[in-house]
Formats: structure tokens, sequence, C-alpha cells
């Protein structure tokens, strides 16, 4: 009986992921009329090329940065590696949205880096000398590249890390210089993981919304947006959301092409890690000045700027209460998805664990792949189904009670925790079956031998010994579903705002000072996720 209902919650979770997919397409036969050939003609063409060039240029930063990063810090010893080592993964503390918002605040021809330079320059306006606009292609490029190269950085890093020391032992001896382990034995087998974390990249780039419209860049993402919201063409902004489905599918097909031929394996028993090469003098800071670039850029400067302009908010005009308002609905949304996330997540998991067959693991790939889906996407798959079922609900309360129906999905907030859910349910199936796989089967034998039922045996050995991987899937859930912007600013109830739209309509209507505190909120929180991954790389060493 136990067993039977992990599985049919297991294959509800598979289906409820595929469900927005499905609704995408459906609506996307609609007839549009004369408005599909106009998108077709003027607006898809343009925007596809901005999303390939945005795709294109982000990778190659989070290639470069994030690959050159992990490399300084696993193959030379030098002073300050250690702080470089955990501090690299703090640009994953700053959304995207957030980083453009700050840079187009700090870079503005009236704002410090500009007044700086024309005052070391000698001149006075900025009529007289200003920077090019950062409103532009490659303005967004570097933001995603030096917000999303954690990505690689964590992939590399980890391929580093383990590739053992008679591999560079034996290619020294064989005649390849320290200067050339890098590019001939390093980097070679390192290709796969940096594959992955560049797609993962790329993921994001494909499912932001408010850096690429603050950078006024139109990338089908903001096509979407702007098609469903402004133009009300619900069929219309579908119909863009298969084309942007198709180049999510092309990036993981690339991903996988890219390693088809790859193989790879390691025969040495208790293998030794790569031995690091000691820096001193210029070379150790040269070694940490590349190191910290990308902290600078990424990290501290606009996390600095934040700081300062929520202290000259707080100091001029306090805590709004319509902050307070947005952060209680943000925790208080995000509490209850990531504790349905869980729930859900660990059926999946656990299905997978006890029945070892194809369709467990098919399902536990099924209601994972909403994170493969750009938000905005899945909440347009989201609404249609969702509104079918108020309309239902409706008509069934009226029939009833003769008072109108509402929207008890879409008003309550529903539509969102389950928009939350399918998009982050791969983080808490990833993390919960990579904990239960640690623990041996032989543990369920004893159990069994003891007396203890199939639930006994989840209660107390599986759920105890599980702790630390549900709490760290947990955590980074809910910084998630703080963090999410696109999914929130579709699918809120009405007269609902998190920090995230919250600082979204603030930079909309230029008010930078009233979105600095809810950019520090969510930086601050999102820090936490990055304390844990730096904790988890540290034992892993």
């Amino acid at each position: 009986m136990t067993i039977s209902l992990w599985a049919v919650v297991a294959f509800a979770a598979a289906a409820l992921a595929l469900l927005p997919i499905i609704a995408i397409a459906a609506t996307a036969v609609a007839d549009t009329g004369d408005l599909w050939g106009h998108i077709v003609q003027f607006v898809l063409p343009q925007a596809s090329w901005n999303t390939l060039v945005l795709l294109a240029g982000t990778g190659l930063i989070a290639t470069f940065v994030g690959t050159g990063a992990a490399w300084i810090v696993s193959a030379y010893d030098f002073r300050g590696r250690a702080f470089l080592e955990w501090a690299l993964l703090l640009p994953l503390a700053v959304p995207t949205y957030i980083m453009a918002y700050a840079y187009l605040d700090i870079l503005n021809p009236l704002g410090p880096v500009q007044g700086v330079l024309r005052w070391v320059l000698g001149y006075s306006s900025p009529r007289q000398f200003r920077l090019p606009d950062i409103r532009a292609m490659w303005g967004a490029i570097l933001v995603f590249g030096f917000v999303l190269y954690p990505y690689v950085y964590l992939t590399a890093r980890a391929m580093f890390l383990t590739q053992a020391a008679n591999v560079t032992e034996v290619a020294c001896v064989l005649g390849v210089p320290r200067s050339g382990i890098f590019w001939r034995v390093a980097l070679p087998l390192a290709r796969p993981a940096i594959a992955v974390g560049v797609s993962l990249a790329l993921m994001e780039v494909l499912n932001d919304v408010g850096a690429s419209q603050f950078l006024g860049v139109r990338t089908l993402t903001a096509t979407v947006y702007t098609t469903w919201v402004v133009r009300t063409d619900l069929a219309g902004a579908s119909q863009i959301a298969l084309s942007m489905l198709a180049i999510v599918l092309a990036v993981l097909m690339l991903e996988r092409w890219a390693r088809r031929n790859q193989r790879y394996a390691a025969a040495a028993q208790n293998a030794r890690q790569m031995q690091r090469q000691r820096l001193r003098g210029h070379s150790a800071v040269l070694a940490f000045a590349l190191g910290l670039a990308p902290i600078a850029i990424g990290f501290a400067g606009p996390a600095l700027y934040l700081v300062v302009a929520a202290i000259r908010r707080i100091e001029f005009a306090g805590f709004s209460s319509s902050l307070l308002r947005a952060t209680l609905n943000t925790v208080s949304v995000s509490a209850i998805a990531t504790l349905a996330i869980l729930s859900v997540g660990f059926a999946v998991a656990y299905v997978a664990r006890i029945h070892a067959a194809r369709w467990s693991a098919t399902a536990m790939r099924l209601a994972s792949i909403g994170y493969a889906v750009p938000g905005t996407v899945l909440a347009i798959g989201i609404l249609v189904p969702v509104a079918a079922v108020d309309r239902t609900l409706g008509s069934a309360w009226h029939a009833w009670t003769g008072l109108p129906g509402g929207l008890l999905l879409l008003g309550s907030g529903a539509a969102l925790v389950y928009a939350y859910s399918a998009r982050f349910m791969a983080i808490s199936v990833g993390g919960i079956e990579a904990g239960l796989s640690r623990i041996p089967p032989a543990y369920d034998h004893a159990s069994r031998t003891l007396g203890h039922p199939a639930i006994g045996t989840l209660l107390r050995v599986h759920l105890p010994l599980s702790r630390s991987s549900l709490t760290a899937a947990g955590l980074l859930v809910f910084v998630d579903c703080m963090k999410e912007l696109p999914a929130t600013l579709l699918l809120r109830p009405l007269n609902f705002e998190s920090l995230a739209t919250l600082l979204y309509g603030e930079a909309a209507r230029g008010t930078y000072e009233d979105a600095a505190l809810a950019a520090l909120i969510i930086v601050a929180i999102g820090i936490l996720p990055v304390i844990l991954l730096a904790k988890t790389s540290r034992t892993f060493r």
C-alpha cells in the first residue's frame, strides 16, 4: 500500500511537470490572425538573433572566467588562495536582474564611476566625456557572463580536484612542460564538466527577463512577456515560447554532442590529488589579482552599491510598508513552495530507491524536466490549465451558492506555488536522491530483519540519515523561489508583490533608491547557499 502510494505521487509529479509543456503546444496551434505573421516577419528574427548572440557571448565569458579561476585555485598555491576558493562562488548570490539594476545606476553618466573618471581627466560635464551606454548587447553579455561564471567554476574545479596526480606526473615524464599540462591534460579531461557548467549558465540566460529588459536587449524571453502582457495575445506568446523550447533543446543536445565520443576512467587506486605549484612574488600577486577580478565585478561592486544605496534610503525614509509586505509575501510563498517541493521530491526520489526499475527512473526524469524550461515559458503553460480549473470551480460554486466563484488558484497564489514546484523540482529530487544513494541497502535489510515495516524503515532509517541532504536541498529551493522573477511576474495574484517584483517595478520606473533595500535582502539571503556550497566543497576535498 505504501509503495503504491509513493508511485502514485511520483507519476503525479511527472504529469504535473509535463502538463505546462503540453498546454503550450496546445495553445500555440490557436489562430492568431495576422499577428503571428507580423511576429514572424518583424519580431522573431531580431529576438532570436539577440538571444543567440547573448548566449554565445555569455558562454564564452563564463567558460573563460570560470575555467581559468578553477585552474588558478586548483593548480597553484599562493597567499589568498583559500579566500578565492570560496569567494569565487559569491556571484551566485546576485540574480542577473539585480546585477543589471546595480550597474545601470553605477555606470550611468551621473553615476560614481563616470564622475570619478571625469574628475581624474579634468572634465566637468557628461557632455564633455561619457562612457558608452551599458544598455546594449555588450553590457548584457558582461553582466550575464560575470554573474553566471560560477556554474562553470564549480564543475571545472570539481573535475580538476579529482584528477589524480599520476596523470600530471606521467605527462611531465613524457616531456610536457608544467605550463602545458593545463592545455594538453587537464582541460581535455575537464571538457565534460565544463560543458555541463556552460549549459547551466545558458539555461539561466534563457530564463531571465529582468536583466535583458533593463539593458535594452530584446530576447525571446522578453518578447514572450511583452506579447502576453502588453499585446494580451496568449497564443502568440505560446508560439514564441515553443521557439524558446527549441533553443533549450538545442543547448542540451549540443552539450551531449560535445562529449559524444569521450570516455573517462580513473584506474588508480587511492589516487593522490594533483600537487599545487607554489607561487611567490609577482606571480602570486598576479594569480590573486586574476582571481579577485571576477569577484569584484560579479559581486563586490554591486553589493557595495546596494549597501550604500540601502543606507541612504533608510536614513531618508526608513523601511516602507510596501517593502515589509513584499518581504512577508516572499518568505511565506517561498516557504510553502519549499515544503511542497521537498515533500514531492522526496517521494519521487524514494520511489527510485525502492523500485530500481526503468519506470521509476523515467518518472524521476520527467518530474525534473521543469528546470530546463524558462520561467516565462512555464508560466504560460501553467496559466492555461489553471485558468480552466478556476473556471470550472467557479461555475460549480456559482451553481451551488449563486455567488461568483472568483479565481481560486490564480487569486490565492496556488498557481505560483505550482510554478515554483515545477521549475525547481529537479533541485529537490537531485539533492535528495544523492543523499539516499549514500545509505547502503544493507540498512534496509537490517531494519526489516528487526521487524520494522516499510514506513518504519523510512521514519527510523532513511529520514534521519538523509536529513543533511534534505536541509541542503530545502535551502537551495527556498533561495531560488525567492529570486525567481519571470514566473512571479506573470502568475502572482492581484496586489501581490514579492521582493523580486517590487525591485523590478521600482527599477522600471527609475526609482533605484526604493529598490536597493529589496535587492540587498535578496542578495543577503542568496549568500546562504553559497556558504553551503563552500562548506560542501571543503568537505569533499
